[in-house]
C-alpha cells in the first residue's frame, strides 16, 4: 500500500495523471506506427520515410467516410486501412526496384505529397482541418466510461485502453509473422537480396507486402490519433513523425518488437516532459527545437553506450554486417 501511495505521489509531482494518460495514449499510437517500421527496416531492410504519409492517408480516410459517406466508426476503420495499401502500392510498384538511399528519398517525396495535397485540397478541409467525425466514438466512450466508474474529467481513459489494447495485439501479431516462412523470406532479402532472388524469390512482390502490413499499421495509428485529436490537421501529420518513430526504433534496438514498446514510452515521456512539466521561459517554437534537442542528445548517448539498442541483440548486429 506504502508503495502504491508513493507512485501516486509521484504521478501528482510530475504532471499529474491526466499528463500520463496522455503520454501513454501517444506512446500506444506511436507505438502502433513504428511497429511497421520495425517490419520494414529491422526485418525487410527496408527504409520507408512513408509512414507519416500513410498514417495521414488512413486518418483523412477515416474521417471523410464517417463525415461524407455517413459510415461507422467501425467500418471506416478497414476500408481506411485499404484505401492507405493502395497507396502503398502506388507507391511501392515503381520505386521498391531502387536500391537503398533511392527508395528512402523516393518514399520521403511521397510523404512530402501526400502532406501538401491534404494542406491544399477542398475536400479535406485544407488548413482549415475536419472536425464532427467522432460523434460515434464519443457515445461509445461514454459507455465505456459509466462501465467503468469514472468520472468526466477522465475521457481519455477508453482511448487509452483500446490503443493500448490494439498495439500489444499489433505486437504480438507481427512478430509471430515474422516467425514464418514468410517472416524468414523478408530476413533473407535484408542479408542479401540477390541470393533471394537466385532461389527463386519474388523479392518486390515481399517488399511490396512488407510495406503494405506497414501501411495497414499506420493508418490504424492515424484512425486513433484523430480520434484522440478530435480535429484534424495537417500539421499534425508531417514527416517529424516517421523521424520520431525511427527514433524509437533505435532506442528499443532494430529486430525486437519489445524494443518498440520500451522505445515508444521512453521517447514519449521525453518529448511529453519537455513540453508539458519543465518550466522554461521559451517561445512554442525555441521550446519545439529543445524537445528535438534533447531527444537527439539521448539518442547519441544509447548509440554509443548499446549501439543495439536497449533490447536489441548484439547478435543480431554482427549478422547483418
Amino acid at each position: 500500500m506504502t508503495t502504491l501511495a508513493t507512485l501516486a505521489s509521484l504521478v501528482s509531482l510530475i504532471g499529474g495523471t491526466q499528463f500520463w494518460i496522455n503520454v501513454g495514449l501517444l506512446a500506444a499510437i506511436f507505438g502502433i506506427f513504428t511497429v511497421g517500421l520495425q517490419l520494414n527496416v529491422g526485418y525487410t531492410g527496408l527504409y520507408n520515410f512513408a509512414q507519416a504519409g500513410f498514417m495521414a492517408v488512413g486518418a483523412y480516410a477515416m474521417a471523410l467516410l464517417v463525415l461524407k459517406a455517413h459510415l461507422s466508426f467501425w467500418l471506416a476503420l478497414p476500408i481506411a486501412a485499404g484505401v492507405s495499401v493502395c497507396f502503398a502500392l502506388v507507391v511501392g510498384i515503381p520505386s521498391l526496384r531502387l536500391r537503398g538511399d533511392y527508395f528512402a528519398i523516393a518514399s520521403i517525396a511521397f510523404s512530402e505529397t501526400i502532406l501538401y495535397a491534404i494542406q491544399n485540397a477542398s475536400f479535406t478541409g485544407g488548413e482549415e482541418g475536419l472536425l464532427g467525425y467522432t460523434t460515434s466514438w464519443q457515445t461509445l466512450s461514454t459507455r465505456m466510461m459509466s462501465a467503468l466508474g469514472l468520472p468526466s474529467q477522465d475521457f481519455l481513459v477508453p482511448i487509452l485502453i483500446v490503443s493500448w489494447a490494439i498495439f500489444l495485439l499489433v505486437v504480438a501479431f507481427v512478430w509471430l509473422l515474422t516467425k514464418t516462412p514468410w517472416g524468414r523470406v523478408l530476413r533473407a532479402i535484408r542479408e542479401d537480396e540477390d541470393a533471394c532472388r537466385a532461389l527463386g524469390k519474388r523479392v518486390v512482390v515481399y517488399k511490396l507486402q512488407s510495406l503494405s502490413v506497414a501501411a495497414i499499421l499506420a493508418s490504424i495509428a492515424g484512425y486513433l490519433l484523430a480520434l484522440d485529436l478530435g480535429y484534424l490537421s495537417p500539421e499534425e501529420f508531417t514527416p517529424d513523425n516517421t523521424f520520431i518513430a525511427f527514433t524509437m526504433l533505435l532506442v528499443g534496438g532494430l529486430g525486437s518488437f519489445a524494443g518498440v514498446v520500451v522505445g515508444a514510452v521512453f521517447i514519449e515521456v521525453i518529448l511529453e516532459t519537455t513540453r508539458n512539466v519543465i518550466d522554461i521561459p521559451l517561445s512554442d517554437s525555441h521550446l519545439a527545437a529543445l524537445r528535438f534537442i534533447v531527444v537527439g542528445a539521448v539518442l547519441v548517448v544509447i548509440v554509443l553506450l548499446r549501439p543495439q539498442g536497449l533490447l536489441g541483440k548484439r547478435d543480431e548486429m554482427r549478422f547483418r554486417r
